[in-house]
């Protein structure tokens, strides 16, 4: 009886430490960090990993001599990794790195291509100011688009699925300036959740691009992935959107405007977008909003705010009709950019450039509310900010 019963315990025993060194890997993220490496003592791309239990980060990789890779993403499965090259001198493009796979992460580059189109720049008249300044990276994993904010363009690259390399720019998308002479500043792309089109937002312009996408495009078979350009939101003039994201259910979009410092709620459907509200977001009147994004749980929203009042605004959303409360400003370190929710929802990491720090706070799943918990993540002009697999 005795025996049975410490054979019991011993199975119980094994079963407890099994579950927790599960729950103890799950809640370690792999976190990638984009930064600025002009005027910086960041070299490059770092990978962290966090726990999202803790609050605490550690860094496992980082890849040096590689210019300003401000904006990163990567492959599903996380072996391959994609930044953009944010340079306006000619040598603006995007890169390519493999990890290791092992424990102690080494991130080797594949390559790198140019995100000008010398036919295009031609055309043009854009010169070096082709494909310049990129600062938004997307792949939906055979292909690679940016958003080109200094350009006003947008640079599309089929990936090899062969080595996880990025093959030469085989789509430009230029938009040619105004009569009064307004041009483009591209700053987001992302695909909508039916996957079906492309939409890029125009700072300049005060505008949102459709595009429709082909998703039987690879890079065997060379077929272009957008097409059939069209403009689907006309905003105030001013206002400058910059970031959009779409709520957990698909039927809604949320869009911060970077000068305006305005978040507009849309309802969404098969590719259309319709105005249902617009809030103010921003506290310190800095034209400076950057980034967006909800939490997983889907119940509120955030919005970053740089210059004056560098914070994030927190909004509820109504699940019923998608409109947003503004229920909170949390202040935070200098120049907030970026920022990143984790996906159990408890912690927001905010990349805090000229604080040279990734700031992470307590999120409250009740009231959306944040708490710095004052376990800074010490790194050179951080810009971006993801967790991948």
């Amino acid at each position: 009886m005795k025996i049975n019963k410490i054979l019991a315990m011993a199975v119980l025993a094994t079963c407890s430490c099994g579950t927790s060194a599960q729950k103890a890997s799950n809640n370690n993220l792999n976190m990638l960090v984009g930064t600025f490496t002009d005027g910086s003592t960041s070299k490059g791309i770092y990978l962290y990993k966090f726990n999202q239990e803790t609050g605490l980060a550690s860094k496992t990789a980082v890849m040096g001599e590689i210019d300003q890779p401000t904006y990163v993403t990567a492959s599903d499965n996380g072996k391959y990794i994609y930044t953009v090259v944010e340079n306006s001198d000619g040598k603006q493009g995007v890169s390519a790195f493999e990890r290791s796979g092992k424990a102690s992460d080494v991130l080797r580059l594949i390559n790198t291509q140019s995100t000008m189109d010398e036919k295009s720049a031609e055309e043009n008249g854009k010169g070096k100011n082709d494909g310049s300044g990129p600062c938004f990276i997307f792949t939906n994993g055979k292909y690679i688009i940016t958003a080109n904010y200094g350009g006003g363009d947008i640079s599309v690259f089929p990936i090899n699925k062969n080595t996880g390399g990025i093959e030469p720019l085989n789509q430009h998308f230029c938009f040619k300036p105004e009569a009064n002479g307004t041009v483009s500043h591209i700053h987001c792309v992302r695909m909508t959740p039916d996957r079906k089109y492309l939409i890029a937002t125009d700072l300049g312009k005060d505008c949102i691009y459709r595009f429709n996408i082909d998703n039987t495009a690879t890079f065997t078979n060379k077929r272009p992935l957008l097409s059939n350009c069209t403009v689907i939101y006309h905003g105030e003039r001013g206002l400058g959107p910059r970031h959009i994201t779409f709520s957990n259910n698909g039927k809604f979009a949320y869009l911060i405007n970077e000068l305006g410092g305005v978040l507009v709620v849309f309802a969404y459907n098969n590719g259309e977008l319709k105005v249902i509200q617009r809030i103010m977001a921003d506290e310190g009147e800095g034209h400076g909003s950057a980034d967006i994004h909800i939490s997983s749980d889907g119940k509120f929203i955030y919005t970053s705010h740089r210059l004056k009042k560098d914070g994030v605004a927190i909004f509820e959303i109504d699940q019923s009709n998608g409109m947003v409360t503004k229920v909170g400003y949390q202040e935070t370190g200098i120049h907030p950019r970026n920022f990143n929710i984790t996906p159990n929802g408890k912690y927001v990491l905010v990349a805090c450039r000229d604080t040279n720090e990734i700031q992470v706070f307590k999120r409250d799943a009740k009231t959306g509310l944040l708490t710095d918990i004052h376990q800074p993540i010490k790194i050179g002009k951080p810009a971006c900010v993801k967790f991948i697999k």
